[in-house]
């Protein structure tokens, strides 16, 4: 099945079974060996992550507002990377050098966190690690994306997304095993972090390769008079691609609606009354249903349209917004089961997804660049969401503030939705219209 494709694209040209030669693979190895990278990173980051949030609210003290303003800035901190990550990759031609400088350095950070005192220095130090992850998100993506053809974009992102889903998966479960036997074991969990994210850089530096850039005439470097080479403007170029601007649009303004897991999980964990060796357990039922939906929602969205499928996801977070919105003790059992299902399945039709759909709008010499702005604009979002939520718990409580994020998430939805109709019906009488005109000219 995942051959069909290229086999229909080659019946197209006449070539025969026989000249084809040997059967490619259904994924390419550079999506498998960066996924088996990101497999192991992730069991290093949601190790930390799984512990986190408890271990500063419930632990440390901190407040519904001081969590979210940190919450922001390690949003904000991996954003500004991401766009001098992808453009210094695109300039270079080197996208696995930049993202294993962004691998690398999350790895250290992992190290620096069992010395780090207090909040705030934990704080400084996961900053750095997400800087490292949004210097290295851009290139990574744009090796995937350069690595298949672009009707199979979404296939590959979801084969993708599903392994490194499995990291996402067993980190949480590593770290309820030391929380299990170790009294406290946040340290053991912090260098048990570090060690699988050197394994990661490892696997990086051995297994991934990267094809040689091909001579562009034309790009971001053009010959000018002279002998002189002239830079096009990027951000002229990235403007002008068609519907890209829209979708930074819509993945901002939809992230600032986004409530971010931990406060979900917080607040889960609060209704439930869950120890602190069971709060990991929480975001393993997330990962365990992305990992079961990551190709199947990506495959599909190949076929009913990236951009609609990333739209129609959001509708989930709302939903557990309004499930935990609710009043009462009552649905304990409906909420330990929806959430993470519902979370699970989101991710699946948001993110990978999203990069699929950016992914085949840009021209190659740009490709990073194009996907480090789309994911800048969405994480600059997240971290006004998350700003904005801490604060609203806070003055409000925490129903009014879900009941606020799911009521802009559904209408942030609906508004994006009529705006991508109406461009695609003027897109089609453009179209139309264009093909009459050729007509009338020919005749």
């Amino acid at each position: 099945m995942y051959l069909s494709a290229g086999r229909a694209a080659d019946a197209a040209r006449g070539i025969s079974a026989h000249d084809r030669g040997p059967r490619r693979a259904a994924v390419p190895g550079t999506v498998l060996a960066l996924g088996m990278v990101s497999l192991v990173t992730d069991v290093s980051a949601e190790m930390v992550t799984a512990v986190l949030p408890l271990y500063l609210v419930a632990g440390l003290g901190m407040t519904p507002l001081a969590f979210g303003a940190l919450e922001g800035f390690h949003q904000g901190a991996g954003a500004l990377l991401r766009l001098v990550g992808g453009r210094v990759a695109d300039r270079t031609r080197r996208r696995k050098r930049v993202a294993g400088t962004g691998y690398a350095l999350s790895a250290v950070c992992k190290a620096l966190l069992p010395v780090a005192a207090t909040p705030w220095a934990v704080a400084g130090v996961l900053a750095a690690d997400r800087a490292g992850k949004g210097l290295r998100t851009a290139p990574r993506d744009a090796l995937i994306s350069l690595s298949v053809p672009p009707a199979a974009q979404g296939r590959a992102f979801g084969v993708h997304r599903a392994m490194d889903t499995t990291g996402a998966l067993l980190g949480p479960l590593a770290a309820f095993g030391v929380l299990w036997f170790v009294a406290d074991g946040y340290d053991a969990v912090f260098t048990l972090s570090f060690c699988c994210a050197a394994l990661g850089v490892v696997l990086l530096a051995l297994f991934v390769r990267e094809a040689p850039a091909p001579d562009l005439p034309e790009g971001p470097v053009a010959p000018g008079p002279g002998g002189r080479a002239d830079r096009v403007p990027v951000l002229r170029t990235l403007l002008g691609v068609p519907g890209l601007l829209r979708l930074c649009a819509a993945a901002a303004g939809l992230g600032v609606f986004t409530v971010g897991d931990a406060f979900l999980y917080l607040l889960l964990q609060r209704r439930l009354d869950l120890s602190a060796a069971q709060f990991p357990l929480l975001a393993v039922g997330t990962s365990a249903v992305f990992l079961l939906c990551a190709v199947p929602v990506g495959r599909l969205a190949d076929r009913v349209g990236r951009s609609r499928m990333f739209l129609a996801g959001h509708v989930l977070p709302a939903a557990v917004c309004l499930l935990l919105a609710l009043p009462g003790p009552a649905g304990g059992g409906l909420l330990l089961l929806a959430v993470p299902v519902l979370l699970g399945v989101f991710y699946a039709a948001t993110d990978g997804v999203l990069m699929a759909a950016a992914g085949p709008l840009l021209p190659e010499p740009l490709r990073t660049t194009g996907l480090a702005a789309v994911q800048t604009a969405q994480a600059l979002g997240r971290f006004a969401g998350a700003v904005l939520f801490g604060a609203a718990w806070t003055a409000w409580g925490p129903g009014p503030a879900l009941v606020v994020a799911a009521a802009g998430l559904l209408a942030g939805t609906a508004g994006a939705a009529v705006l991508r109709g109406k461009s695609g019906r003027k897109r089609t009488i453009h179209s139309i219209r264009t093909t009459r005109t050729s007509r009338t000219t020919r005749t």
